[in-house]
């Protein structure tokens, strides 16, 4: 698959994005966006719900299709691009695992936050047992200082990881920050880096750029940004800029172009933008994925969802405690009731 590649992508808008649309992707969708993925020779994509295998849910949001579904969709229509799944420990098991590898899907994806490797070890297992391409990816990743993401992504390596990313879940981290963590990683391990960057702060490029830079090989893009909070590094115009600099992606520019143009625009309820509130999950550091959630709360106890979001970032709150943000939102509620008293 690396073959005549200077860069491996994988498209992640089949995965990141559906947080986008409310996680309600067809098949018709998928199918289509993936013939097509495949066509233009995108190496890799990421099909699940947004917060990976078994994610949908009260908490979560609830898929319009069972991603199993969704999966055999994409496998059935890609003859040389490989499907893969995210899976984070505690939402997904392995027995969605072993379905996703029997439907074909040849890349597990273990996604942990940054300071919480050693839940993924047994699922590391399973999936190299099951033949499948393995990566660690360390959520969060601007959450913990260099010395401990090195620490924890070596505790990838040391798993069987084939490849491990830092993740910028949050779209918080600034270029020389990106750099200073792919540096660290690239001296410490022997394995893949990756890098997967949402462009919160508007840097989800820069940050990719500067990834490549100091060494990852493995770099995450969203076709039209279609992802979380204000979407991913762009796809398309990431294959344009690797092609300006003379690194090779084995990715057809006009295909990827035509696609982002004719199939996947009119799949957005609107246009993938750097809104107020996607700017205020990159400025305080939040999880891309609590957007939508937070602009519910905010609308159900009439408050401002920048300051549910800017809360949140001051409590730390990470991936999977989504409950905290309702929490959060009547502590709001209550305090703005109480000086009106």
């Amino acid at each position: 698959m690396s073959e005549n590649r200077d860069i491996i992508l994988t498209e992640v808008a089949l995965r990141d994005g559906s947080h986008a649309i409310g996680h309600q992707y067809t098949v018709e969708q998928v199918t289509e966006v993936a013939r097509a993925l495949n066509d233009a020779g995108v190496p890799y994509i990421e099909v699940a719900h947004g917060d990976g295998l078994a994610g949908s849910s009260e908490q979560y949001g609830r898929s319009l299709t069972d991603e199993m579904k969704l999966i055999e969709a994409a496998v059935s229509v890609c003859d040389q691009t490989k499907v893969a799944v995210l899976l984070i420990p505690g939402i997904g098991t392995m027995n969605e695992l072993k379905q996703a590898a029997s439907l074909g899907a040849k890349m597990a994806r273990v996604a942990t936050h940054v300071t919480e490797a050693d839940v993924a070890p047994q699922h590391i297992n399973l999936a190299k047992e099951l033949g499948m391409e393995t990566v660690g990816f360390l959520m969060m990743s601007h959450m913990a200082p260099v010395n401990k993401l090195v620490e924890q992504a070596k505790l990838m390596e040391s798993y069987g990881a084939d490849t491990v990313y830092v993740v910028d879940s949050a779209g918080a981290l600034l270029p020389n920050e990106v750099r200073e963590r792919i540096r660290a990683l690239r001296q410490s391990l022997t394995i893949n880096i990756g890098f997967h960057g949402h462009n919160n702060l508007s840097l989800a490029m820069a940050n990719s750029l500067a990834a490549i830079e100091e060494g990852a090989t493995r770099i995450d893009g969203s076709i039209r940004c279609l992802g979380a909070g204000a979407g991913n590094t762009q796809t398309e115009v990431l294959v344009a800029v690797l092609e300006r600099m003379g690194l090779k992606s084995g990715v057809d520019l006009y295909k990827m172009m035509d696609l982002a143009e004719n199939v996947v625009a009119p799949i957005l309820p609107q246009p993938q933008e750097i809104t107020r509130d996607s700017l205020v999950m990159g400025y305080a550091g939040v999880y891309s994925s609590f957007l939508l959630h937070s602009q519910r709360a905010a609308k159900q106890f009439n408050v401002d969802s920048r300051d549910i979001l800017i809360e949140l970032g001051k409590r730390k709150v990470v991936g999977g405690q989504e409950d905290m943000i309702i929490d959060v939102a009547a502590e709001i509620a209550n305090k703005k009731n109480s000086l009106k008293v």
